[in-house]
């Protein structure tokens, strides 16, 4: 699992994992203590680098896109 640069401290240190209860996918920073959940049924093709790597995020104070593969955050 390779790291991501975090959306909140940009560091190189955003990673996910699958919760066993819910089953949703949660991105957590080791730097920040920052934490997503990522909205499975919503990727998108990104408008900066052209891949389908747009994802749908949501924490507790917003619902955002972000790419994976550049780092582009964009609100809804």
């Amino acid at each position: 699992m390779a790291l991501q640069i975090c959306p909140k401290c940009k560091e190189n240190s955003f990673t996910w994992f699958i919760n066993g209860k819910t089953q949703l996918t949660t991105w957590t920073c080791f730097d920040c203590d920052y934490e997503a959940k990522e909205i499975e049924d919503e990727k998108s093709t990104c408008e900066k680098c052209g891949e389908i790597t747009k994802t749908k995020l949501k924490d507790k104070e917003k619902e955002y896109w972000w790419c994976s593969n550049c780092n582009t955050i964009s609100d809804l």
